[in-house]
């Protein structure tokens, strides 16, 4: 394969999935017990990072945090701007970068391991609702353990979900897309 050609099929995969970002980012469902919503942007970025690399995967969520911030309404509830990040679902957008780098970091150093592949996914999700949660409970005012049983508890079986699809479909997706010549 010719260096164009990489360069070429590397700025498709990440222009696919990070327009898959930005059409899923703002996609999300409000829980009462909490303000920070139900999305499925983080499947998005397991499904990227897993399948294109940690890189390529960081790349993608730059430029979705890059596009939201000047204001086209990507986030969650199609919102959009500087106070979206310094508001309760700041810290989950920057934890979005943990999540992107260890789930494509293990997915690139240990390939044929699911395993380590999951260890990465659930590395990347501690660090992503720990940013978050720390962040919710600072603008918040309350207890780490507080924000904890807001926004991390609730979200557990449906993280655990999104891990799970991602180890079993991401592998077959991969095998197709690096069959591909662009």
């Amino acid at each position: 394969m010719s260096k164009t050609t990489m360069k070429t099929k590397t700025m498709t995969l990440v222009g696919l999935f990070t327009a898959l970002l930005c059409i899923a980012g703002p996609l999300s469902v409000p829980i009462p017990i909490s303000p920070v919503p139900l999305s499925l942007a983080t499947l998005v970025i397991y499904f990227s990072s897993n399948i294109i690399g940690y890189k390529k995967g960081l790349l993608c969520c730059l430029i979705y945090i890059m596009i939201g911030l000047a204001g086209i309404p990507v986030f969650s509830g199609f919102s959009a701007g500087i106070s979206k990040l310094a508001g309760p679902t700041g810290g989950y957008l920057v934890g979005y970068f943990f999540l992107a780098f260890f789930t494509g970091f293990f997915a690139d150093k240990f390939p044929q391991s699911r395993k380590l592949q999951l260890l990465g996914m659930i590395l990347g999700s501690i660090c992503l609702q720990f940013l978050g949660t720390l962040w919710l409970a600072v603008l918040t005012n309350t207890t780490l353990l507080q924000a904890a049983f807001s926004a991390v508890i609730p979200f557990l079986p449906n993280d655990i979900l999104k891990i799970i699809i991602t180890i079993t479909l991401a592998p077959i997706i991969k095998k197709h897309i690096s069959q591909i010549s662009i």
